[in-house]
């Protein structure tokens, strides 16, 4: 409709997946080389999660386009399917009509193909999209298809794609093998402001502008306002703006036709829209909470405590920004630094992709389950965690004050003689824990007083 006003080749903010007009920002690069990596390593397994419309599809989209021809391809993105319908589905994709197969059978044909396929000098690689759909019942099948191996080698290559659920699932204690068997994982963030101008820039190029100044950096500044970074969101707006634009047959886009764009789409802005949905309350970065909350973050800056972040079932990000739902202002701490998730019987951090990293314990880590205790390490910012689960989490700073020796001489008493029998001497790394949480109820006293 607006094409020929605008002098482009085609609409440059089409929601579907194109190939051409994936942008490369650093984080999808660096998504796309690790889906590459299943190519040339015996055993690649590459788990990427993003969030809703954070590019994924047409991620996978450009890496399909670009494969070698001795690749032989299975792309699965119908997920809602029992163990035996996932069987059938994949066969499907290499050919076969396996619909009245038991699953002894499946299993046979599958290693089969996968056997001559391997010695013709072919390799095997499976895409599933939307996995986080996929039952713990069928991500089991997954694990036991990526052990089949002929002379040390894997048959199948394997990339999982789905929401920030997919992490939740494979950190789950019923898929523990499963996640030993993943090589690498990477998670899709939004884009920054800078990217999202450079992001509407390339597609209007690749869709014939040529370098002209179409939307102008004002008008990309609202863009981002509106959108958060999240490509899907900057597609949708930017095509409502053109379309504004059209009818009032103004070929520059400015900050009010991309208002009156918001406006059309009864949008209101990024931060406030997170807000209505209960993930973000302040700009200090405290979050609603719809359910009881299973634990709680003590939040230290340079071993002062700051304030309390209490954790429901679900996902919860710590980073730099006011989209967060734990906002830490420092330069050490990335956009989107790490995610804590939570359900009704473990709470597992998980870094994503931060510049200086997650700490647990002196340990930099990738994922880890907390223990009530646990002190995360980000930057000058410590998080001591709670668990609301278990008795150990109802430690307050009242229970704490100079005559705590006197307060607890009578519990002494009681337990005089079982300490005879067995004294124990604490270990470097319960003093450590002590002096940690110590720290952090100093902290709270402060704050009380």
């Amino acid at each position: 409709m607006y094409c020929e006003l605008f002098q482009l080749t085609e609409p440059p903010f089409r929601l579907t997946p194109d190939p051409q007009f994936l942008f490369p920002s650093k984080q999808h690069a660096r998504a796309k080389a690790y889906m590459e990596s299943t190519i040339w390593l015996a055993d690649g397994f590459v788990v990427i999660t993003g969030d809703i419309g954070s590019g994924k599809t047409t991620l996978i989209e450009s890496f399909l386009a670009g494969l070698p021809e001795d690749i032989v391809l299975a792309q699965i993105s119908q997920t809602q399917l029992t163990p035996v319908e996932f069987l059938q589905t994949l066969l499907v994709e290499f050919g076969f009509t396996p619909f009245r197969k038991r699953k002894v059978e499946l299993l046979a044909m599958l290693k089969d193909f996968m056997v001559a396929h391997y010695a013709a000098g072919k390799k095997i690689l499976l895409v599933i999209d939307e996995a986080q759909n996929l039952s713990h019942k069928v991500l089991e099948e997954v694990r036991l298809l990526s052990g089949l191996e002929a002379q040390k080698e894997k048959l199948l290559r394997i990339i999982l794609a789905g929401q920030p659920e997919l992490s939740y699932k494979l950190d789950s204690p019923m898929l523990q093998q499963l996640t030993q068997r993943v090589r690498l994982r990477f998670h899709l963030g939004a884009l920054s402001k800078r990217e999202t101008h450079d992001y509407i820039t390339h597609r209007l190029n690749v869709a014939g502008a040529n370098g002209r100044t179409i939307f102008e950096d004002s008008a990309c500044d609202i863009v981002f306002r509106y959108s958060g970074g999240v490509p899907r969101l900057i597609n949708v707006i930017c095509d409502t703006a053109l379309l504004c634009a059209f009818a009032e047959e103004r070929t520059v886009i400015d900050e009010q036709l991309v208002k009156a764009a918001a406006e059309e789409l009864q949008w209101v802005e990024y931060s406030e829209r997170v807000q209505q949905q209960g993930r973000y309350r302040e700009s200090t970065g405290q979050f609603a909470t719809a359910s009881q909350p299973v634990a709680r973050l003590e939040v230290l800056l340079r071993d002062q405590f700051v304030s309390e972040f209490p954790l429901v079932s679900g996902r919860a990000v710590i980073g730099r920004t006011p989209d967060n739902d734990v906002q830490l202002r420092s330069r050490f701490i990335s956009r989107h630094h790490a995610q804590v998730v939570s359900d009704g019987m473990q709470s597992v951090v998980e870094d994503l992709n931060s510049t200086n990293g997650v700490f647990v314990r002196g340990q930099r880590i990738k994922h880890h389950v907390l223990a009530d205790g646990d002190i995360i390490q980000l930057g000058e910012h410590k998080l001591l965690y709670r668990d609301a689960r278990s008795a150990q989490h109802l430690l307050v700073a009242d229970d704490f004050d100079e005559d705590e020796d006197s307060n607890n001489a009578e519990d002494d008493e009681e337990n005089d003689s079982s300490d005879e029998e067995s004294p124990e001497e604490e270990s470097p790394e319960e003093k450590a824990l002590e002096s940690a949480e110590g720290e952090a109820l100093e902290g709270q006293r402060k704050r009380v007083d």
